[in-house]
């Protein structure tokens, strides 16, 4: 299979298709060679990272009917839909997470996520509604997967077994699901936490960048906001990169005049987003997008960023600076990026370069607030 990453950002260190993808299909491919038996309309794939689960599935399965795949990222989707053009595979159809999208499954790959939360919420979505004898093949990178991994698929699964490890990679495999167990922790999702210091109560989804909490560097954000004025009372402004809500819904509420829109290119933390709004009793338009796509050029008047310094597990600058430049494509003139970053990134150049001319408004011992003006 020829798989590229595009649309996501590619560049040193960042591949499509890894050692873990690899194992899960070869896996896979024990199962059939030991008589199992899957129709690709009882095939799931979830959390194919650039379709090579999914592909490599479909080379694997046969029967009418489309394998169901859900990709929490919007990236992930567009992946997968051209890499699937290129090797002309057909035979799947992308879904939300939801009950339909497992229902009756009997076999689900799964790229393991580093979040025990996500993997809880997932793994008790199979278990509520896929078939009584589902196998789950769920694998990733050694380094990233942890023993609390299996505690979190046996609390709804009533077997869990450990492949050997291979170039750094491992498969958990999953049967006989507890349903009623799975139902209950299913119910739990999302988590809501009241935030009274800031008025807001906010929710979240299994993997939303720090739960139900306001993480630190946001927290450092807000006070400067609370401080300095960034934008017409009734201006638009954008939450790039929204996680969980908090800076979307702060904004919303402290600037009730403001229209604000929050992007993000994971389902999750859009879902997340606009359950924080509603129970925040603010009005925010959240959006699935690649960055600020949807947007017109020149139509905002202030963007606000906290911006992700991984890809995957790699550390990348490229997503950051990926992001200044959708920012600077929707702000008008004079409009203003304010933008919180890990000090030692020292990203004040490229905002500059790409923005426009930055000022910082204040610095911690890990965070520095920077305010960039498009020319």
């Amino acid at each position: 299979m020829d798989l590229r990453r595009f649309p996501d950002v590619e560049g040193p260190g960042l591949v499509a298709v890894d050692a873990a993808d690899r194992l899960i299909l070869d896996e896979t491919a024990g199962l059939l060679a030991d008589g199992a038996t899957f129709a690709r309309d009882a095939a799931v794939v979830i959390d194919d990272a650039y379709g090579a689960l999914t592909l490599g599935s479909l080379e694997m399965l046969d029967g009418p009917g489309a394998v169901h795949v859900h990709q929490d990222l919007i990236t992930g989707e567009r992946a997968l839909a051209a890499n699937a053009a290129r090797n002309g595979a057909t035979g799947f159809r992308s879904l939300p997470l939801s009950p339909d999208a497992v229902a009756g499954a009997r076999l689900v790959l799964l790229r393991l996520p580093r979040s025990l939360d996500r993997l809880a919420e997932v793994s008790a979505l199979i278990a509520s509604h896929a078939a009584p004898d589902v196998v789950v093949v769920a694998g990733g990178r050694i380094k990233h997967m942890t023993p609390r991994m299996n505690d979190v698929l046996g609390e709804v699964f009533e077997r869990v077994d450990v492949s050997h490890a291979r170039q750094k990679s491992r498969v958990l495999f999953a049967r006989g699901p507890r349903a009623a167990a799975a139902s209950t922790a299913s119910g739990i999702w999302p988590r809501t936490e009241d935030h009274p210091d800031l008025d807001l109560t906010v929710a979240a989804h299994g993997g939303v960048f720090a739960g139900t909490n306001v993480d630190i560097g946001s927290r450092f954000l807000l006070k400067c906001l609370d401080e300095e004025p960034a934008a017409p009372s009734d201006g638009t402004v954008v939450d790039l990169g929204c996680g969980n809500g908090s800076l979307a819904a702060w904004f919303a509420k402290t600037h009730p005049d403001a229209r604000v829109t929050a992007f993000d290119r994971s389902a999750t933390a859009v879902g997340s987003t606009r359950m924080t709004a509603e129970r925040s009793g603010v009005i925010v338009d959240a959006r699935q997008a690649d960055g600020t796509e949807t947007l017109d050029a020149e139509s905002t008047d202030l963007v606000l960023l906290n911006p992700p310094f991984h890809s995957d597990a790699a550390l990348s600058t490229g997503i950051a600076e990926h992001l200044f430049a959708d920012a600077a494509r929707v702000l008008k003139p004079s409009g203003e990026l304010w933008c919180v970053w890990n000090s030692h990134l020292r990203y004040r150049g490229a905002l500059t370069r790409i923005v426009g001319p930055t000022r910082q408004i204040a610095r911690n011992a890990k965070f520095t607030v920077t305010a960039s003006a498009r020319p």
